[in-house]
């Protein structure tokens, strides 16, 4: 990591203020290969406590956003404020800690998933994405290819938080979906990213049901595996259009 002239001046400003505990690199910069010459400096300043003389800042080179130790101590899940936010924290930097590893402690479980947390999620966001499977092919069948690719591509916001935090992952932001997957393989085979990539460009460009059957099928098998079977049965008789053409 290349440190810009804000970065190296906002290290300086937070090195010998006591109420700043932590410092953490976030956004492409902090990704390997992902930052261009357009790229930004995404950094959080750790607080021990509110302070007004900061605030969240942005500008064309850097973006400074700001939170407490109380706050990152806390984390979200769906539906929470902050929720979205927990993919920042995932292969991010720390480039402070005062409090003896706190820091780096809690961005890590913002940036993972707990085995209780993964549960919440694919409790939240599985039928979810059935729902709009099954929507879109529906209107495969009765002819709505309109309607079909709309609940397909709709499908996608739902599938991806499942995949992920059936390995404790939290789901990439889409401008990292495709870094995350070739750089940080998914275990099960039918996700890796030279399976799973080709398939989620074929439901974006024409909602195909083929593909879709294909992703079902794999979310079923994993969910079975994790006990969360009760879910996808709780689809009965519908479970047929998910299956056969």
């Amino acid at each position: 990591m290349t440190e810009s002239a804000e970065l190296r001046a906002l290290l300086g400003r937070v090195h010998d203020e006591p109420n700043v505990v932590g410092l953490v690199l976030t956004g492409s910069v902090a990704r390997q290969g992902m930052a261009t010459s357009r790229s930004d400096v995404d950094v959080y300043v750790v607080l021990d406590g509110p302070d007004p003389a900061w605030g969240t800042t942005r500008s064309s080179t850097i973006d400074i956003a700001v939170c407490t130790l109380d706050q990152l101590r806390q984390t979200p899940l769906p539906g929470d404020i902050g929720w979205w936010d927990r993919y920042s924290f995932t292969h991010s930097q720390v480039l402070l800690d005062k409090v003896r590893g706190e820091v780096a402690e809690l961005v890590g479980a913002w940036g993972t998933l707990s085995g209780a947390e993964s549960k919440v999620v694919l409790e939240t966001y599985l039928d979810g994405y059935l729902n709009y499977a099954f929507r879109s092919l529906k209107s495969h069948r009765d002819g709505g290819v309109f309607e079909a690719r709309l609940d397909a591509v709709e499908s996608l916001a739902w599938m991806l938080p499942v995949i992920f935090a059936f390995e404790r992952r939290v789901r990439p932001y889409n401008k990292y979906l495709a870094w995350e997957l070739i750089h940080h393989p998914l275990e099960r085979v039918d996700w890796q990213s030279s399976e799973l990539l080709p398939r989620v460009q074929t439901i974006l460009d024409t909602g195909d049901a083929s593909a879709q059957r294909w992703m079902f099928a794999s979310i079923e098998s994993a969910s079975r595996e994790v006990g969360l079977g009760g879910i996808v049965d709780g689809w009965c008789d519908e479970l047929a259009l998910f299956r056969h053409s």
